[in-house]
């Protein structure tokens, strides 16, 4: 019955009639109103006492407390709550008990049989406790643990928890400590600490030791990462992180992060001080100093402009791999400034390479500084027609001439001559035009000049006796060309097919590539469909494509309303004669070129292929193929890749090579996943690498082991071998 509800509110109304209307901020000395409903309420008006019974539920502030009976003296402003008593706060965290006392608000008071559901779905258990202003709660004989008990057995300790003889939860301070705590997993001690303190789970980031990673290495032995992370401020962080290993001592590393009005930057690297060793990779009397350092930010300058950095540097070739930092080839430090405004973009970029190859020469890695580009692309004029404005300005310098050490395991160009200085300027018009019958046409016209001044450059680096050049030299290079395609639509249901012819005139001189002009920018050349009818197919601006040709190809494509798609491509370039610019295994050196193409299947989210590849012309064998494949749905992913190159590039000098790369994940039910990884050298039947690993992950613990082993030929002090790291992490305990 609620007969007597409606007096017993009027009455807790005029208790705290003095407080703020809602409109004005409350004052804390100032009692906040109570809400009180139940199905049994009396209001005894001498003691000054309401008693409700029956699904009791009384609400002050943001606090909500639920129980079968409740005592509420308006005099002492004290709650006394039994049975199912349970305690909503403002954080969201829940308390549970047998018997509540509350008072001054529900912020003090004592319980027993206590239990305490966090908002982050952790658990407190303890025999009793005593609440302080609402902040802080002192638990005796307490449990904690962020694990789930097992709904068929709840009766189970959880898979680990934290005993203690006492505990306090400082909701200001966002602390929990315990004293005299014991860590139990599934029951069963395991460590003991006096003392022991963690973030509650308020807390996104704080200073602290961080879950070390424990492994094994065939190089460093038995290896130990302790990171400890640094919450300097709410824009900053560091982490100190230094790896004990029993046989190369300590590696010291860390990473320091900040963002800042403009924009950001971080740096990562490390150091250490191991036993020197030889060529061998035997150890010698004297210890070197090793490290590296990886630092990269970004800053903007107004609304068009921003200027950045990137800065790779490491002791020496084989430290990153030896100490499983990374596995780069090259590293790269820029430099760079950048802005951008409607149609144009400019930028000055200076570059610093370290190559970390076997054969790598640090005398003849280049330094450019600078390289400034602009570009420019008008909007569309009265026609359709656009007018665009390519400018480039180089300074590439070399410590060393360029040379060919045939006797090296990779012999190659690596630069070609001292000094560079190079002054690029383009000019272009495009104009488009759409047939009657829904073909298009695009016709399009440039002039490019180059003006270079070059020092000691090689001319013919490969003769028995090479010669230099230092001068001033320079080419102007004219081009226009006619795109056409003719798109065919048809749609069959929900299902739409497209056939596209399409091919491309490109007129221009011959002999746009003179000796006098050294190739810095354009070694990396591969033909493919991605650059057939590129009207230059150089990866930069130091060679140019040449002569008229001719180049065409046909698209198909099956498109489907749910958004799977099968598409194909195949296209050949011709021209009156051959060109000795491009290398005999590039596909482009005949009058006739290879076919290139490409094959892409994804008919739905669980299939990803991508098939591309080059065809020789005389007999159609397969001289390139590059295989992508995803496949599974999340829980069975699968990964393959598959290269097969029948002849690299000429400057590339590494001849037939397959290679195969597979990687997976798999579910193996809610908590547990296992990875693997695979990669071989098909050409001679190496494994060059392998590895895998294992991981249980649930709401309150991560564990993981991994281990890959490295099949290679040694290197100094890099050699074949197997390491396994081990990673546990402890939810809430870092």
């Amino acid at each position: 019955m609620r007969t007597g509800l409606a007096a017993g509110l009027l009455a807790l109304y005029a208790a705290t009639a003095s407080v703020a209307s809602a409109t004005e901020p409350l004052d804390p000395e100032v009692p906040v109103p109570v809400v009180l409903r139940a199905d049994e309420l009396t209001y005894d008006r001498d003691q000054g006492l309401i008693v409700a019974s029956g699904n009791v539920e009384i609400a002050q502030g943001e606090r909500i407390l639920l129980a079968d009976r409740l005592t509420y003296n308006q005099l002492t402003d004290a709650v006394t709550a039994t049975g199912n008593v349970s305690l909503l706060e403002p954080s969201g965290d829940v308390v549970f008990a047998s018997y509540f006392e509350l008072r001054d608000q529900m912020k003090n008071g004592i319980a027993r049989d206590i239990r305490i559901l966090l908002a982050d779905e952790s658990r407190f258990a303890a025999n009793g406790a005593v609440r302080t202003d609402g902040t802080r709660t002192e638990m005796t004989k307490a449990v904690f643990s962020p694990c789930r008990l097992c709904p068929e057995h709840p009766d189970r300790p959880p898979l680990w928890q934290i005993k203690a003889e006492r505990v306090v939860h400082d909701q200001e301070r966002q602390n929990i400590v315990y004293r005299d705590a014991v860590l139990e997993f599934f029951g069963i001690p395991v460590a003991y600490t006096p003392y022991f303190t963690h973030p509650d789970p308020t807390v996104e980031r704080r200073s602290g030791f961080l879950a070390p990673i424990i492994g094994s290495s065939s190089q460093l032995g038995l290896t130990m990462q302790t990171p400890y992370y640094f919450d300097l401020g709410p824009h900053r962080d560091a982490t100190f992180a230094p790896i004990f290993t029993t046989d190369e001592g300590v590696v010291l590393t860390g990473e320091y992060r900040q963002r800042t009005q403009t924009g950001k930057f971080e740096f990562a690297g490390s150091i250490t001080r191991p036993e020197r060793r030889n060529e061998e990779g035997d150890v010698v009397d004297g210890r070197d100093i090793r490290g590296h350092i990886d630092g990269s930010g970004q800053f903007d300058l107004g609304d068009t402009w921003r200027w950045g950095f990137q800065a790779e540097r490491a002791s020496d070739d084989t430290y990153l791999k030896r100490y499983r930092f990374s596995s780069a080839d090259t590293l790269t430090s820029r430099l760079y400034l950048e802005g951008s405004r409607g149609g144009s973009y400019a930028a000055i970029n200076g570059y610093a390479f370290q190559g970390l190859a076997a054969c790598d020469d640090t005398d003849e890695t280049p330094l450019v500084l600078p390289i400034a580009e602009y570009k420019y692309l008008s909007e569309p004029g009265a026609l359709g027609g656009r007018f665009s404005l390519d400018a480039n300005v180089m300074a590439l310098t070399h410590s060393a001439g360029s040379v060919v050490d045939k006797k090296t395991p990779c012999p190659t160009v690596v630069g070609s001559g001292a000094s560079v200085r190079r002054f690029s300027i383009s000019g272009g018009w495009s104009l488009p035009y759409l047939g009657r019958l829904g073909d298009i046409y695009t016709l399009s016209a440039t002039l490019r000049g180059d003006l270079y001044w070059v020092d000691e450059v090689t001319v013919n680096p490969t003769a028995d006796t090479p010669r230099s050049f230092s001068g001033v030299t320079g080419r102007i290079f004219p081009q226009i060309a006619l795109d056409w395609r003719y798109p065919w639509v048809r749609q069959t249901g929900t299902v739409r097919q497209v056939i596209e012819p399409v091919a491309q005139l490109a007129l221009s001189p011959y002999g746009g590539n003179p000796d006098k002009i050294p190739n810095e920018d354009s070694k990396g050349f591969e033909f493919d469909d991605t650059n057939l009818f590129s009207l230059t197919r150089f990866p930069g601006l130091d060679r140019v494509d040449g002569g008229p040709r001719l180049s065409y190809g046909l698209r198909v494509g099956v498109y489907g309303a749910s958004g799977g798609r099968t598409t194909a491509f195949i296209g050949q370039s011709i021209r009156p004669t051959g060109d000795d610019d491009f290398s005999p295994s590039s596909g482009l050196a005949g009058r006739v070129s290879d076919f290139v193409g490409r094959i892409v299947v994804s008919p739905s989210k669980y299939l990803d292929l991508s098939y591309r590849f080059r065809l020789s012309q005389d007999d159609l064998s397969v001289r390139r193929s590059e295989v992508d494949l995803t496949a599974g749905p999340d829980w069975l992913r699968v990964k393959l890749g598959f290269l097969s190159l029948d002849e690299a590039p000429a400057e590339e000098d590494v001849g037939k090579r397959q290679e195969i790369n597979v990687s997976g994940f798999a579910a193996l039910g809610p908590n547990w996943s296992l990875t693997g990884r695979f990669r071989r050298d098909l050409t001679n039947g190496n494994t060059l690498r392998a590895g895998g690993g294992i991981a249980y992950e649930d709401e309150c613990l991560f564990f993981g082991v991994e281990v890959s082993r490295r099949f290679i030929t040694p290197e100094r002090d890099i050699g074949e071998g197997t390491s396994v790291r081990f990673t546990v992490r402890l939810r809430q305990l870092g």
